[in-house]
Parts: structure tokens; C-alpha cells; sequence
């Protein structure tokens, strides 16, 4: 009883509650926030994590443009019902590269951390120029646009160092070769071998079936790729400190 009169005398001081409520915040946020100042890093690191390539960085920055991210997140949160729809739960790690990260707050598409390899790239090609014609109740706009638009690259090196500014590991090598590569990778039947060197599993070919590179290659580059950095049949999580 006289703990509620205690706090009936702090529920009738407008300036009374006002500090307390400032105080229990305060010493929240400096228990929550002041360990970090001591760790290097906070993500756990997973084998097989890269930095994008050129040509799927570029999709990327077509894909926020286009803003897929309304419609669709990339993150699959641990519940049976998820994993079990979309495969294993998104990791941390899989996003350290990502500026920004497209995690999502709403989802009228489906999830798309692991659609990389999942569908073909012919599949996407129909899907993007008319996702009605493969997907029959789907919502989703035309983007047969993309087909038409082409990509030189001229400036992916320069939005590679832009990355590495904010933390991406990009190597003067891979920036300097980022034109070279970026077209290297939509062509299977040329030399392709360093780009696979420099970013291991990434996806090479035709992925727009068109003799020209454009926007269409870069998005499904990129749609390939997720999910598919992380071999999940042998990623064991390092147990909790």
C-alpha cells in the first residue's frame, strides 16, 4: 500500500515524472549503447559474404529506384512460418554491405532474400516485363522498360568508391577492372574467369537473352544473387557469449 502511495505522488507531478522518465531513459540508453563503443564489430562475420559485384550493384541501385522495396523485404525473420515458406532466416552479416539495407517493414510480393537461383533468368525476364503473365494475381507494375534500357557502366567504379567510403571492402583493383568486370559478367561466352575470382558465386550470362547490356541484366544479376552467398547446409551460428 504505501509503494502505491509512493507512486500515486509521482503520477501527480507532471515534473516529477517528467525527470524520472528522463532518467530511466538515460541510464537505458547508456546500458544499451556504451558497450558498443568497445567492439569493433557488432555483426558476426559468415563465410562466403562478399562485397556485391559491379554488374549486381548496379541492379541494386535499379531496384531501389524502381522502389521494389515497397512491395517486397529482405529478411526473413526466424518463425516456423517463414523459414518454412522462404527458407533459412536472414543473418546480419548478409546485409553488412548493404547501403542502404532493404530489409522492409511491409510485404505485398513475397520475401525475396532467397530468390537467387530459384527461378530462371528467363523466368525473371517474363516476370519483370509482365509479372501478370507468370504470377496471374500478382499487383505488380510492368517493367518491360527495362529491356530497352541500356547500361555502359561508365560510372560503376565511381559507385563502387563510394561504397568502399562507407565501409564496403572494395580493393583499388576491383574498382579500377569495375567496368571490365561489369560487362564480363552478362557475357558467357567471353572471359569471365577474374570476375569469379574477385567475387566468387557470382551469376554470369545473357541474363535478358538481348545482345545489349541493360537494366533488365543488372536487376536479374542482382535477383540471383540473394541468398546465394551463405551455404546454409554447412553455416553452424557461433553460440551466444
Amino acid at each position: 500500500m504505501a509503494l502505491m502511495e509512493k507512486h500515486a505522488i509521482l503520477e501527480k507531478s507532471p515534473t516529477l515524472l517528467l525527470v524520472s522518465s528522463l532518467l530511466v531513459v538515460t541510464v537505458g540508453g547508456i546500458v544499451e549503447i556504451a558497450p558498443l563503443f568497445w567492439l569493433e564489430n557488432t555483426i558476426e562475420e559468415v563465410e562466403g559474404v562478399r562485397p556485391y559485384s559491379p554488374l549486381e550493384l548496379a541492379g541494386r541501385e535499379v531496384y531501389i529506384r524502381e522502389g521494389c522495396y515497397v512491395c517486397h523485404s529482405q529478411m526473413i525473420r526466424p518463425m516456423r512460418d517463414e523459414v518454412e515458406r522462404y527458407g533459412h532466416y536472414s543473418l546480419a552479416a548478409e546485409s553488412m554491405y548493404d547501403h542502404p539495407f532493404q530489409w522492409g517493414s511491409k510485404r505485398t510480393g513475397p520475401d525475396l532474400a532467397r530468390v537467387g537461383g530459384r527461378y530462371s533468368d528467363a523466368w525473371h525476364v517474363d516476370h519483370f516485363t509482365d509479372p501478370q503473365s507468370v504470377v496471374p494475381e500478382s499487383v505488380m507494375p510492368k517493367y518491360a522498360f527495362l529491356l530497352e534500357a541500356d547500361l555502359d557502366g561508365e560510372y560503376i567504379g565511381d559507385l563502387m568508391a563510394t561504397h568502399r567510403f562507407v565501409g564496403v571492402p572494395y580493393t583499388d583493383q576491383q574498382i579500377e577492372l569495375a567496368r571490365a568486370d561489369f560487362r564480363a559478367q552478362a557475357d558467357p561466352d567471353g572471359d569471365y574467369g577474374d570476375v569469379e575470382d574477385r567475387y566468387p558465386g557470382a551469376p554470369v550470362g545473357n541474363f535478358d537473352g538481348q545482345p545489349e547490356l541493360t537494366e533488365m541484366d543488372a536487376l536479374i544479376a542482382y535477383m540471383q544473387v540473394l541468398g546465394t552467398m551463405v551455404d546454409f547446409s554447412t553455416f553452424t551460428p557461433e553460440p551466444s557469449r
